[in-house]
C-alpha cells in the first residue's frame, strides 16, 4: 500500500513539474524562433547563424537581446510555434514515461532520468525548432501557393484593364528607387507601391491581394533575391512590363559567391519581360552596362557618364550639404533644371531611374523635375537628422555596400565646419571580398574623417588596418564593443557644430 501511494505521489509531482516546465521550455524557444524568423524560416541560414553564434544560442540562460527588429507573431510564426509546443508536449511525455519506467528500479533513478531528459529538452530548444519548422513547411508552402496564385491572377486581370507594372531590382538602391519613382510618377498617375523592403513572393502577394485595386494605374514592385531563380519567381508573380536594374555590386556574396551569379540573377527580371516591353539600365554601373548592351528588347539607359549614349542623364551636378541640383536631360525631349533634397551622387542615379520610367510613360520633363523636387529622403538611407542639439547626424544605417559607403563619405566631406565623425561596424555579407573592401573603407575614412568610432573589435580589424596604413591617428580611432558603447563614446567626443555619419547597422542576427 505504501509503495502504491508513493508512486501516485511521484506521478502527481512529476506531472505537475511537466506542466511547469512546459511553460519554461516554450519561453526559451522564443529567442531561437526570433532568429529563425529573421532568417526567413530558412533552415540553412538558421543553422549557419547557429554555427556563428554558438556562445549565444547554446547558453543555458539567454541574455536580454537588443535586436532592432522584434519577434512578430505573424500567422506563420504562430503556426510554427504551435507545432513546436506540440513537440515539447511529446518530449515531456517521453520524460514522464521514461521516469515512470525507471521508478520500478529506483525512485532516485526515476528522478535522475526525468531531470536529464528535461535538461536536454530545455537546452536543445533551438534544435527542436528545426524539426518543428520541417513539419510545418509543407503546410506553409500550400498556404503560400494559394496567396501567390490569387495575387498572380489579380495582377493579370488588372493588367488587362490597363495597369502598368514596374519591376525594380539590383544589388542596392532598390527600395530608394521604388519610393523615389512613386513620388515622381504621382505627378501624373495613381501609383501603388510596396512598403519598406517588401520584395519576396509572400510580401508582394500580401500587398497585391490586400491593397492593389482598379484605381491604380502603376504598380511598383521591388524584386529581391538571395539565390539564382528567385527574381524569376517574383517576376512571374508581378508580370512587369517595365524592368529596372539599378546597380550590381558585391552584396550577399556569402550566398551568391560571384558577381557573375548576381548578374545572372538580376537579369532574370529582363528575361521575364515580353518582347515589346521595356528594360531600363543604370549605364554608369560597370556590372550593369554589359547586361544593357546584350539586351534585344527596347532599352533605356540612364546615368551621369558617357551622356551621348544615354536616354536619360544628369549633368552640371552641384552637390551641397542639404541636397543637390543638376540638369536633367531626356533624349529627344530636351533638358530641364532639377533640384533634390537627397544627398549623394548615388541618389541622383536613383532619381534618374525614376525619371527614366516617367520618360517611358510619356511624362513631360517639367513634371518629372517637379516630382524630383518633392522626393523626401528615405529613413536610414543617407538622410540628415537634426535633433536640435547642434550636432548634425547623417543616418545611413540601413545597409552598407562599397558604392553607398563611398557616397556617404563624399556627402560627409561636403561639410566644412566642425569635426567629421563616423560610427560604423563596417560592411558585411561581402563574402571573400569583405576583408579587402573594409580595408579600403578604412583608408577612405582616413581621408575624410577626424574621428572614427568602430563597432566590434574583431570585425573592424580590416578597417583599423586601413586607417593606420593611411596615417590616421590612433588617438582618433575608438573601437567599441557594441553600438551602445559606441554611442556613449560619441557623447564624449562630439560637440556643437560637428557632423556624425552612422554608416551601416548590422543585421539583428549578426555577431562577430
Amino acid at each position: 500500500m505504501y509503495h502504491s501511494v508513493s508512486f501516485v505521489m511521484f506521478f502527481a509531482i512529476y506531472l505537475a513539474l511537466s506542466f511547469a516546465l512546459y511553460k519554461v521550455f516554450n519561453e526559451r524557444a522564443l529567442y531561437p524562433l526570433h532568429m529563425l524568423q529573421l532568417e526567413g524560416y530558412n533552415e540553412g541560414e538558421y543553422k549557419a547563424w547557429i554555427r556563428a553564434n554558438g556562445d549565444k544560442i547554446k547558453a543555458f540562460r539567454y541574455a536580454p537581446t537588443s535586436e532592432k527588429t522584434p519577434l512578430v507573431m505573424t500567422d506563420r510564426a504562430t503556426r510554427l510555434f504551435n507545432v513546436h509546443r506540440l513537440l515539447n508536449r511529446l518530449l515531456l511525455l517521453v520524460a514522464l514515461l521514461a521516469s515512470v519506467a525507471a521508478y520500478g528500479a529506483s525512485p532516485t533513478l526515476a528522478t535522475v532520468v526525468f531531470a536529464l531528459i528535461c535538461m536536454g529538452i530545455y537546452y536543445f530548444q533551438y534544435v527542436i525548432l528545426i524539426y518543428a519548422n520541417r513539419i510545418n513547411y509543407p503546410k506553409e508552402m500550400k498556404i503560400n501557393q494559394g496567396f501567390y496564385d490569387a495575387a498572380q491572377k489579380k495582377v493579370r486581370d488588372l493588367k488587362e484593364k490597363g495597369l502598368q507594372v514596374v519591376g525594380i531590382t539590383g544589388s542596392f538602391g532598390k527600395t530608394s528607387t521604388k519610393f523615389i519613382t512613386s513620388t515622381v510618377l504621382e505627378e501624373a498617375f495613381v501609383v501603388q507601391n510596396t512598403p519598406s523592403s517588401y520584395n519576396t513572393p509572400m510580401g508582394l502577394s500580401k500587398v497585391i491581394n490586400n491593397e492593389l485595386d482598379e484605381k491604380d494605374e502603376i504598380f511598383l514592385a521591388e524584386l529581391g533575391a538571395k539565390e539564382p531563380g528567385e527574381i524569376a519567381e517574383v517576376a512571374e508573380l508581378v508580370q512587369p512590363s517595365i524592368g529596372i536594374i539599378t546597380a550590381i555590386g558585391p552584396t550577399h556574396m556569402h550566398l551568391f559567391k560571384t558577381i557573375e551569379n548576381i548578374q545572372k540573377t538580376k537579369y532574370e527580371l529582363i528575361e521575364a519581360l515580353a518582347d515589346d516591353d521595356i528594360a531600363i539600365f543604370n549605364y554608369d554601373n560597370d556590372y550593369v552596362k554589359p547586361l544593357a548592351d546584350k539586351t534585344k528588347k527596347r532599352t533605356i539607359r540612364y546615368g551621369m557618364e558617357a551622356i551621348e549614349k544615354l536616354d536619360v542623364y544628369a549633368k552640371d551636378i552641384a552637390v551641397h550639404e542639404r541636397g543637390s541640383s543638376f540638369t536633367l536631360g531626356f533624349k529627344d525631349k530636351g533638358e530641364v533644371k532639377a533640384e533634390t533634397k537627397l544627398l549623394g551622387k548615388h541618389n541622383i542615379s536613383n532619381l534618374l531611374a525614376a525619371a527614366s520610367v516617367g520618360y517611358v510613360l510619356g511624362m513631360e520633363p517639367e513634371a518629372v523635375a517637379r516630382g524630383i523636387g518633392k522626393v523626401e529622403p528615405v529613413e536610414h538611407r543617407l538622410n540628415i537628422v537634426d535633433g536640435g542639439t547642434g550636432i548634425i547626424v547623417i543616418d545611413d544605417a540601413f545597409n552598407s555596400n562599397p558604392v553607398g559607403a563611398r557616397a556617404a563619405l563624399d556627402v560627409l566631406s561636403q561639410f566644412e565646419k566642425g569635426k567629421k565623425i563616423i560610427v560604423t561596424p563596417g560592411m558585411v555579407e561581402l563574402g571573400d571580398m569583405e576583408e579587402e573592401e573594409n580595408y579600403k573603407l578604412g583608408k577612405e575614412i582616413a581621408g575624410v574623417c577626424d574621428v572614427a568610432i568602430l563597432v566590434g573589435k574583431k570585425r573592424t580589424a580590416p578597417i583599423q588596418k586601413g586607417l593606420m596604413d593611411a596615417g590616421f591617428s590612433e588617438e582618433k580611432m575608438i573601437v567599441a564593443k557594441n553600438l551602445d558603447e559606441a554611442t556613449a563614446s560619441l557623447g564624449h567626443v562630439a560637440a556643437v557644430g560637428d557632423v556624425v555619419l552612422f554608416e551601416n547597422d548590422l543585421p539583428d542576427s549578426y555577431d562577430e
